[in-house]
């Protein structure tokens, strides 16, 4: 009999679907993975990171971010905003320039790609001819200065990247009107650096790697002056007088000229070594600013004496009587100063640093010049991330709690505000209060802000104080010895608070082995507590401690606010505390016999290995003596064998098409007994008409088991125990690990977060009716019912090229026109899959690609939100952010118009040049360091 589908039906289902989701990676948290290149436009506002990558990120105000990324896989060498332009050029290091623009669509702005260039030279010419190694984006607008590795500046019109042949300067112009005894005559080497007169925009500067320095006259194509410098260049500096300019060498030195007509030069009008005349690293970069406050700010990247401190990542600011050494704990990418005025053309005000792990941002009009706290960009990775977690929707007064603890740990930084201000934020204000908290490596919880596009630090837990560590936590890291030079100063971000508490954190050891012998644990020691008070700052203060023995890493944990209970497992089994009276309730071992990988520690895969090859070695063994005994069998034998596959393959093909058939895996495979999941539920497990408190525990065997919990009223807590007792357990026959436990209400929805129903920020369950258990394991989704936990439906995960699921979380869906909410399961796969189930019907919904296959970590890290959206590592330093719901979506609305001076018509003119849009980025080769990142530092203030 024929089938046909109801298309009136599936039509409106298909509408449903795109009613309530819709797949999109919304906005990047953190900071960019291996930055390269630097820009500001002081017009705009807005400061520009490049990276190794290809990526090109935009910020401006707190929300207002654009990223854009190359097609070429080639890294950012340059970044240059067009003066008075919503443009910019970047330069990649395969030598192509690419032009971006902000275009307003929709009333607000997108970072476009509108050109690409790459310079072609002569016929037969060599590449260093082409190769740029500078570039200056004149103030016209209209125009880019391309200094070249073979010594060539070459002229392109801009937007359309047309070169302007007649008006290109060739090295042997240069060369031709050298003095004959110039030492550096007869090999300039590349164009280190290109800068425009700040006074005549038709003068440009072309700065030579061998120490030349010529002045040009772009009308006249002819030279004004030469400076013949004999160290090698390595930046270059145009006071805003127009008759003075710094240059800064590779000896670590830097000298001053004077522009005076008189050609040539032959000498500086001053030199200063800054750090005496032992040998000292180069000066790679040296700006100076005036200041109606006293002598000018003279800041410069390097320079540090080779022998003592060659290995310090430096920048000096000087200024009157204070000379400071900002060290860094990564390298140095580049720096800009920003400055007051509606041409900042006024006071400097802030020093912009971007090293490779990092973006400082120091107040240079405060005393003592402290750090100003970033709203974006902020390192994820000041210690590896080893988990994260997502909560929604925080009570107001917990939210100023956890505002109130870290408001005391950032009394160190400026009071003033964020000073790159460029940009409309358009993003409606967020829906509710959500925290992302972070575990790092060093033992430290972090909490930040996810409740908009900014990823913003609210408050550090810190646990290391607790243990016994080789530190001493109350070292005082601030403290630089008198009379140190260079005058270092160091900026940790510390928790300096008045208000503290002194206690004794009580430890309780629980032995999840159970007294059983013949296991002996040859992993590491658990750590030793400090048996004396420890002072903790205000916010979270650890009041008791549980230690596993065996101490195997936590897999799994969960925690009752109502019922004061925290569950905990491990390799080894679970248990359960009673932190209201501070006394252990219930140990559970689930270990299996075979399970000898989960007793010896992290340091025994070689015996893993080998156990695996044997078990490879033994199903050949035993197929081949099948094969053997097939073969001797008679013929009706064969044809009862063949019929019997034939059923087996129509089986198969009778499935749905989004399942397959699962195998049974062995109860002797390593690590079954690991709980990878645990689970509170007040439900029905003993009876259909009063429900009771429960936990839940799944392994890595596909075991379920469930305890019944008997706890005290609130009148009574204090004095009666908590009373547990084992209710049920199951068995999954494929044995696949279970991933996720899931109890749904009465009407089908899973049940909510105790401490939401308590502040009205979720429903209550539905009691009446009856419950039912979802239990999530690596390759199946199955309901049972409750209490008597049998099966009622399930959905098999469509497996042909070895999907499993990896992360489960639940989810709550609804169009933008009805209040209505659905709730959904929300499943990524490690094939990087993401799959939504309907709740109770177990259907599959919609699926998206979201994560790589081979991104293992990006999978492992990617954490649900409960309003369908998700973060996930894309680097050891940044989040993507995605979205399945076409209802909640974070990611950033903003606009950014035109400056108001316009573009000049004739670019011959003489402008007036307020102040360069786009840091001058000389040629530096960079190479990647360590990938280790500390907490900041910096340098402390020293009259001189």
């Amino acid at each position: 009999m024929k089938r046909f589908r109801r298309h009136g039906h599936e039509s409106q289902r298909d509408k449903h679907k795109q009613d309530l989701y819709q797949f999109n990676k919304t906005v990047e948290h953190g900071f960019p993975h291996q930055p390269s290149a630097l820009g500001f436009s002081p017009s705009l506002q807005l400061l520009a990171i490049g990276t190794r990558s290809g990526a090109i990120k935009l910020y401006g105000a707190p929300g207002v971010e654009f990223m854009g990324l190359h097609d070429e896989n080639a890294a950012v060498t340059q970044v240059h905003f067009l003066p008075n332009q919503v443009e910019l050029v970047t330069l990649l290091d395969d030598n192509s320039l690419h032009m971006w623009t902000l275009r307003a669509h929709n009333s607000m702005s997108e970072l476009l790609e509108i050109g690409r260039f790459t310079l072609s030279g002569p016929p037969g010419a060599p590449p260093s001819v082409t190769r740029v190694t500078a570039v200056l984006a004149h103030s016209s607008g209209e125009l880019l200065l391309l200094g070249t590795e073979g010594g060539h500046v070459f002229v392109v019109e801009v937007p359309g990247f047309r070169e302007l042949e007649e008006n290109n300067i060739s090295v042997e112009d240069v060369q031709n009107r050298i003095p004959e005894d110039y030492v550096g005559r007869r090999n300039l080497e590349c164009v280190e650096t290109l800068h425009e007169n700040p006074l005549n925009p038709r003068q440009v500067l072309i700065g030579y790697s061998r120490g030349l320095m010529v002045l040009w006259d772009l009308d006249r194509q002819r030279p004004i002056q030469h400076f013949l410098g004999t160290q090698q260049l390595e930046s270059v500096w145009w006071m805003e007088d127009g008759e003075n300019i710094l240059s800064s060498h590779s000896d670590g030195s830097y000298c001053q000229w004077t522009v005076t007509g008189e050609d040539p030069q032959t000498e500086p009008e001053k030199q200063e070594m800054p750090y005496g005349s032992f040998p000292c690293k180069a000066i790679s970069k040296v700006i100076q600013l005036p200041s109606k406050q006293g002598p000018p700010f003279l800041i410069f990247s390097g320079g540090m004496p080779r022998a003592s401190y060659g290995d310090r990542h430096c920048i000096s600011v000087i200024h009157s009587k204070t000379h400071e050494a900002l060290d860094f704990t990564s390298r140095i990418i580049d720096f800009f100063v920003i400055r007051e005025g509606v041409n900042h053309r006024g006071e400097p005000s802030a020093l912009v640093v971007l090293v490779e792990e990092e973006l400082i941002v120091v107040d240079l009009q405060t005393e003592g010049w402290p750090v100003i706290q970033t709203p974006y960009l902020v390192p994820l990775h000041c210690s590896a991330i080893t988990c994260s977690h997502h909560v929604s929707s925080i009570p107001l007064k917990l939210w100023e709690r956890v505002q109130a603890a870290g408001a005391q740990q950032n009394t160190h930084y400026s009071k003033k505000p964020w000073p790159i201000n460029g940009g409309q934020n358009l993003a409606p204000d967020p829906p509710q209060r959500d925290l992302l908290l972070t575990g790092h490596e060093d033992g430290t919880v972090r909490f930040w802000d996810a409740s908009g596009v900014c990823l913003y630090p609210m408050y550090k837990l810190s646990t290391a104080g607790v243990f016994l560590t080789d530190a001493d936590p109350n070292d005082n890291m601030n403290q630089g010895s008198e009379g140190e030079w260079p005058p270092f100063r160091k900026i940790l971000v510390l928790e300096l608070n008045d208000e503290a508490a002194e206690q004794t954190v009580e430890a309780t050891v629980v032995d999840l082995l159970q007294g059983q012998e013949g296991f002996r644990w040859k992993g590491q020691a658990r750590l030793d507590v400090r048996e004396e008070p420890v002072l903790f700052p205000p916010g979270f203060q650890p009041f008791a401690l549980v230690q596993c023995q065996p101490p195997a890493v936590v897999t799994a944990i969960a925690l009752h606010s109502e019922w004061k209970l925290v569950a905990f497992g491990t390799s080894h089994g679970f248990g359960f505390y009673d932190y209201h009276q501070r006394n252990n309730i219930l140990v559970k071992c689930t270990l299996n016999p075979s399970d000898q990988m989960a007793l010896e520690g992290p340091l025994s895969r070689v015996k893993s290995i080998k156990k695996s090859l044997r078990q490879s070695f033994r199903r050949i063994r035993r197929s081949r003596v099948s094969m053997r005994k097939h073969h001797t069998n008679n013929a009706a034998k064969l044809q009862e064998i063949n019929a019997r596959l034939e059923a087996e393959a129509l089986q198969e093909m009778e499935l749905a098409p989004v399942q397959r058939k699962i195998e049974a895996r062995s109860s002797d495979d390593s690590f079954t007994g690991l709980v990878r999941t645990l689970y509170f539920a007040d439900t029905f497990v003993s009876d259909s008409s009063h429900s009771t408190p429960s936990l839940w525990a799944g392994t890595n065997g596909g075991a379920v088991f469930a305890y019944v919990l008997r706890v005290p009223s609130l009148e009574r807590r204090a004095e009666d125990p908590v009373v547990a007792h084992a209710a049920k357990e199951i068995q999954l026959m494929h044995r696949a690990p279970v991933v996720g436990l899931v109890v749904l209400d009465g009407k089908g929805a899973p049940l909510p977060e105790p401490l939401e129903v308590a502040h009205d920020l979720a429903r209550s369950p539905e009691m009446h009716g009856s419950h039912h258990l979802l239990v999530v394991s690596e390759e199946q989704f199955k309901l049972f019912t409750l209490p008597k936990v049998s099966s009622k439906s399930k959905l098999k995960l469509t497996a042909v090229d070895g999907s499993r699921v990896r992360r489960v979380g639940v989810a709550w869906f609804g169009s933008r026109t009805d209040e209505q909410l659905e709730s959904s399961l929300v499943v990524l796969t490690n094939q990087g899959e993401l799959h939504v189930i309907s709740l109770p019907s177990i259907k599959m919904m919609v699926h998206y690609p979201c994560i790589r296959r081979e991104d293992v970590s990006g999978i492992a890290s990617c954490v649900f939100t409960k309003y369908g959206q998700g973060f996930y590592l894309i680097s050891p330093s940044e989040f993507e952010r995605f979205s399945l719901s076409t209802r909640w979506v974070v990611e950033p609305h903003c606009l950014v118009e035109a400056p108001l001076q316009m573009r000049p018509k004739n670019p011959s003119s003489p402008v007036h040049r307020d102040q360069p849009d786009g840091v001058p980025t000389e040629h530096r080769n960079f190479k990647r360091e360590s990938e280790g990142y500390g907490e900041i530092q910096c340098a402390f203030s020293k009259s001189v």
